[in-house]
Parts: C-alpha cells; structure tokens; sequence
C-alpha cells in the first residue's frame, strides 16, 4: 500500500472520530494533515461536526504559505450540520467553517444528513429526559439556501450525504431547482474496512505513530 492510499484511508477514518475525542491533541490534527498533502493526497474530507476545521485549515494554509501546493491543488469538502437546517441558518454556517478554516470558499458543501435537529450550537441537543430533539425544515427550502451559497462563490459546488433515493428525488423534482445535487456521499463499510475501524478506534495513538513513521520513510 503507497503512503497516498495509506493517508487517504487514514484520514477518511480518523474525521470521523476526531470531533468527539478530547485525546486526540488539536496539533497532531495539523501534523497528520500536512503529512497527507506531503504524501500526496488531495481531497480532505472534512466538517463542522468533526470539530477540527480551524487546525485542517491551518494546515492547509502551511502547505500553501511553503510552496507544496496551491489553494487549487487542493479538493476540500465540508458539511452542513443538522442544527443549521433552517434556510437563514445555512450560509452562516459555511461562512464560520470558512472563517475557522480561514479559506474563501470550499471546493464542495453537503448537507450532512437528512435529519434536522433543534437550532443551536449543540451538535445533539436532547431534552431533560435524553431524547434528541428533532426540528422540522423543508429538504427543498435548505436546498434552496445551499444554492445561494454556491451563487455567493462560498462552495464550487453542492451535494447532499446519507441521503435515500426518495430524498434525493425530492430536491431534483423540486420546482425551480437551480443546481443538481452533483454527489450522493455515503460510507459502504466493507467487512475489511470494519476490521480496520475497529483496530484504529482502539489503537489510534499506535496507528497513529506507525503512520507518521511509514509517511517519513
């Protein structure tokens, strides 16, 4: 396996659990992020829910400042949480990613999820009894808020993820639609990538140390 595989499957695993580990130090966000452009990769996968947008976009910007790579070089994608559902919600909420990441657009916006969630800054805001508190919003109403933020130059361009066919039929039969949904991103877990999850989420500072080794080889 090459270093530019081996990072890329790295970082498409360890996004996902950087947002809810306090262990894992905001500087090795920074340090395995460079060490992927270093390697090669590309496409940084990022979101607001991982809760480390500011040290990616550190890292990105020091690759830039060092001459590696050029902003264009770089495919950077974001996500639109489920709190910030409600269309007047939806461009905030790109523009403090971009404001964290310190970066003037994002190459691709998704919604996260099709599952509105009460406003707030809450990420699962529940009730006094631990229920999760859900909201009701218009799929075709935050599409509509996502493609104003395409027409602002915020995101090159707008997608949709974990979505069912039913939901994606509901935006591209919408009257009036401006941009298509240009991906469906979704995660297929095959039984090898399970093996690997689960090997990481138990071994991450193991992993962590055996990749920053093979990357400077």
């Amino acid at each position: 396996m090459t270093a530019v595989r081996m990072v890329s499957l790295f970082i498409s695993v360890v996004a996902e659990i950087f947002y809810s580990s306090t262990r894992v130090p905001r500087n090795t966000v920074v340090e395995v992020t460079k060490l992927a452009i270093e390697a090669g990769f590309r496409h940084i996968d990022s979101a607001y829910l991982y809760n480390n947008e500011e040290q990616v976009g550190l890292a990105i910007r020091s690759k830039i400042a060092d001459g590696s790579v050029k902003r264009e070089d770089i495919f950077y994608t974001s996500k639109l949480w489920c709190t910030f559902f409600r269309p007047q919600l939806v461009q905030p909420a790109l523009e403090s990613s971009l404001k964290k990441l310190q970066l003037d657009y994002v190459d691709l916006y998704l919604i996260h999820f099709p599952m509105a969630l009460k406003p707030g800054e809450t990420p699962l805001p529940k009730d006094d009894n631990g229920k999760v508190m859900f909201d009701t919003v218009d799929l075709c109403a935050i599409w509509e808020a996502m493609e104003k933020c395409k027409d602002a130059g915020l995101a090159k361009s707008i997608g949709v993820s974990n979505f069912n066919r039913r939901q994606l039929e509901m935006i591209l039969n919408k009257p009036g639609l401006k941009y298509k949904p240009v991906c469906n991103q979704v995660r297929a877990l095959s039984l090898l990538s399970f093996l690997f999850f689960f090997f990481f989420f138990f071994n991450f500072f193991f992993f962590l140390n055996l990749l920053l080794l093979y990357c400077k080889l």
